[in-house]
């Protein structure tokens, strides 16, 4: 079993600074990618950014420039410094990892969310 615990989000006024984490816990064998994603208002989770074990990144068009992932292997944690924040910022943002198990094949593992709010 892996739990994948948030923090960091909160309410913000545009152009303010957020960093979200998460910390991956449980029987974890590997970590596999990780990564941000938001739920839309059609309940779509999309991707903010990821990050592979060994550090290649990804962002989605309206994360670069402003959104920083990062990641620490040795903590199993998984941050997302957000700068410059907009009022199209807010969502419920989801950490993912790519795990697997000491007896398991790898699965896809979801925190519970954490809102990030941007008021104007």
């Amino acid at each position: 079993q892996v739990q994948l615990v948030e923090s960091g989000g909160g309410l913000v006024q545009a152009g303010g600074s957020l960093r979200l984490s998460c910390a991956a816990s449980g029987s974890i064998f590997s970590i596999g990618t990780m990564g941000w994603y938001r739920q839309t208002p059609g309940n779509q989770r999309e991707l903010v950014a990821d990050i592979s074990s060994r550090g290649s990144t990804n962002y989605a068009d309206s994360a670069k420039g402003r959104f920083t992932i990062s990641r620490d292997n040795a903590k199993n944690t998984v941050h997302l410094q957000m700068n410059n924040l907009k009022p199209e910022d807010t969502y419920v943002y989801y950490c993912n990892a790519v795990c697997t198990t000491v007896a398991g094949p790898w699965r896809n593992y979801w925190g519970q969310g954490t809102q990030v709010t941007v008021s104007s």
